[in-house]
């Protein structure tokens, strides 16, 4: 296995979502209200603020110039960084409920899938949603912290996390986008203080799992086996993503949030952007398409 290394020690609060798309990765801060990206070709790294916690970035169809969905506490926004400025899409839920969406993917058929959470960590209110040219569906309910949306390489399943309850679902996933069949794919629950976070499904099915307060990600088999493991020299890894032009460089972000002085003194990385390099290839970025 290749050694791991820190690409960009930003000691990111909150880092979450990375997508690799028109040659550079992008991602966030949530609790730090900033949208990243990184070119390690060029090895140029630009940051750009949002005006509220910021938790997922999607590119829109038909191509890099039409922009981003990005996901805010109040809702969905259309972002660009070359024009500048958030527009409203939607407000996915009522802010009394308190939640904010976020992880989030993309599948094939350009339908943006995310999730929404207790931004306090408490209450059941989160969701599973749907989103195409059609509008916004609930999916699933009865979440506190939805995690880690992804699809397998044939488009059939979606996967879905339940972090606090420390379960990965599988769904089917029909080609009009409805889902059936939820099943437990795979329990965390004798991980002691470790969640599953976020994930995302290479080119040959296999998941990759971020894990919080675990130091690293696992590799898990369509049956649902743990094959691999690596380890990350940060306690908290929030999600994985393959880039580079051959999409064999598995990126990582990471968090210092929840972590004790004493910790970060030993852990200093502790919110860095990770990466390594690894045999099999992920999956290409997919865009969202609303129209």
């Amino acid at each position: 296995m290749n050694a791991v290394t820190c690409v960009w020690d930003l000691k990111a609060t909150l880092g979450e979502g990375p997508i690799w798309y028109d040659d550079s990765l992008w991602f966030v801060d949530i609790k730090s209200h900033k949208i990243h990206n990184y070119n390690p070709a060029t090895d140029e790294r630009f940051s750009f603020d949002a005006p509220e916690p910021v938790t997922f970035i999607a590119p829109l169809a038909p191509n890099a110039r039409a922009g981003f969905v990005v996901g805010l506490k109040s809702g969905l926004h259309r972002f660009h960084p070359v024009m500048g400025g958030f527009k409203p899409l939607i407000q996915v839920e009522s802010a009394e409920l308190n939640n904010r969406p976020n992880d989030a993917t993309v599948d094939h058929g350009g339908r943006l899938w995310f999730g929404t959470m207790h931004d306090d960590e408490e209450a059941k209110s989160g969701s599973l949603y749907r989103m195409d040219s059609t509008g916004v569906a609930r999916m699933d309910k009865d979440i506190c912290i939805t995690n880690g949306p992804c699809v397998s390489p044939d488009g059939k399943t979606l996967y879905h996390t339940d972090t606090l309850e420390k379960i990965i679902w599988a769904y089917d996933l029909a080609e009009d986008g409805t889902l059936s069949n939820k099943r437990g794919f795979v329990n965390f629950q004798g991980e002691n203080a470790v969640y599953p976070d976020g994930s995302v499904v290479d080119s040959e099915g296999y998941l990759w799992t971020a894990l919080w307060g675990g130091f690293g990600v696992v590799r898990i088999s369509p049956a649902g086996e743990l094959v691999a493991r690596i380890e990350l020299p940060a306690p908290n890894v929030t999600k994985p993503c393959f880039g580079g032009p051959d999409l064999k460089t598995l990126y990582f972000t990471t968090a210092r949030k929840g972590l004790s002085d004493e910790t970060l003194a030993q852990y200093p990385l502790s919110g860095g952007l990770f990466g390594v390099r690894v045999d099999v290839a992920g999956q290409p970025q997919h865009e969202v398409r609303l129209v």
